[in-house]
């Protein structure tokens, strides 16, 4: 009798975790998508996962920046800041995605720490386009952050270009951007970082090549890797005038995702791989002595019999535990950034200019494709023309 009792409360434990791993899986049907970022981004927000919204805004914001739809940009940037900035603690699918049943990609999406320092990035950008240089070195300065490790405090955020923009706004502010700029001359790699020039009234952002993709690897696909996809160009040239001004890449945002605090670093969700793999062999254990044990008691109904078939039912339950952990990496990746990211300052007055933005590959080579037409009014010298530019934009634009 004791071992049909036991047999039945294990039987129930396993049904209930059955039923929580079948919950696990399920999973809703995907919207057909057209390969129109500007179309399926909208639609993926207004009706897909939620979970999935801040991915979408992320790519329909990169998107828009390129077409020169800055309101666009702006408004999704500031939804999906809003989101990441209120996400820890507060989210109840964050909560289970920290449990041991519930997969990775459960979570409701805020990026990689990359991820997030590119959306305040952006969002910099377009501040100072709106003249609110304030806004965007807090931008900036948060995007700092975002690469920081704020709990243990073992490494500094090191990009390179947050931290120039943060010191050249306080500069025009009237404040002292020394120290930022000496942080950002500490992490700049291969490339010399300018003086400040308070009186120069152009900016020009400029960003080019392919940036990382996420997948997943380990026997559970629990390690978390970043492909780095290469590109052939190596900077960029601005014209305008007798203006010919080389900009070489300020930031590699394929470094930034494989790097914390400049050391090689991959993610591994280990608690839960161990797990999975902990209780799978245990559970393979328990069965095969419960079977050693049964067998030996003969189906007399002894002492045997009864311990034997705990074990074995034990065992199952350890298996189907082990069956509804679910240890994969999240692989949702933001995935139209960019390989590099730069910044030119320019001194030009009032009026109309044309600027020429050639993208190189060695050696000086211009990939004409690429090359871009851009239309720069200047009405007031004394506030700042921010231009944005990607070898993806369309041309010619007007800003």
């Amino acid at each position: 009798m004791k071992a049909v009792l036991a047999a039945n409360g294990v039987m129930a434990l396993a049904g209930t975790l059955l039923l929580l791993s079948g919950c696990a899986a399920t999973r809703a049907p995907r919207l057909p998508l057209t390969g129109d970022i500007l179309v399926d981004g909208p639609r993926m927000i207004a009706e897909g996962p939620p979970r999935d919204r801040v991915l979408w805004q992320y790519r329909t914001a990169a998107a828009a920046l390129r077409q020169g739809r800055f309101d666009l940009a702006k408004s999704l940037l500031d939804d999906a800041i809003l989101t990441l900035q209120g996400i820890y603690g507060k989210d109840p699918d964050a909560r289970k995605a920290r449990g041991y049943f519930h997969p990775e990609a459960r979570k409701t999406f805020i990026g990689e720490p990359y991820e997030r320092s590119m959306a305040y990035i952006y969002r910099g950008i377009l501040y100072w386009r709106d003249g609110q240089l304030d806004n965007a070195r807090a931008c900036f300065r948060s995007a700092e952050f975002e690469d920081s490790d704020a709990v243990d405090k073992t490494y500094a955020g090191d990009w390179v270009l947050p931290d120039y923009l943060d010191g050249l706004a306080t500069t025009k502010l009237g404040g002292d951007g020394s120290d930022a700029l000496k942080r950002a001359r500490a992490n700049a790699r291969n490339v010399s970082l300018p003086d400040y020039n308070p009186r120069a009234n152009v900016l020009v952002f400029v960003e080019f090549g392919p940036g990382p993709i996420k997948y997943a690897t380990g026997e559970y696909r629990e390690q978390l890797r970043f492909q780095v996809r290469k590109t052939s160009l190596v900077g960029a040239r601005i014209k305008t005038g007798t203006l010919n001004l080389f900009v070489a890449p300020t930031d590699d945002v394929n470094y930034q995702a494989t790097t914390r605090g400049g050391r090689v670093m991959d993610h591994i969700l280990g608690n839960k791989a161990v797990f999975k793999a902990t209780t799978d062999t245990a559970g393979d254990a328990a069965i095969v002595s419960g079977a050693v044990l049964a067998t030996a008691g003969s189906g007399r109904n002894s002492a045997a019999d009864e311990v034997g078939l705990g074990l074995m039912l034990a065992g199952l339950a350890s298996k189907i535990v082990s069956a509804a952990a679910r240890p994969e990496a999240d692989t949702r990746t933001w995935d139209n950034l960019p390989h590099y990211i730069s910044c030119a300052t320019l001194l030009l007055p009032p009026g109309e200019h044309e600027l020429t933005v050639e993208f190189l590959e060695p050696g000086d080579k211009v990939v004409a494709k690429f090359t871009k037409q851009i239309t720069v009014r200047i009405t007031d010298a004394a506030r700042d023309t921010a231009v944005f530019v990607s070898d993806t934009s369309t041309t010619p634009q007007t800003q």
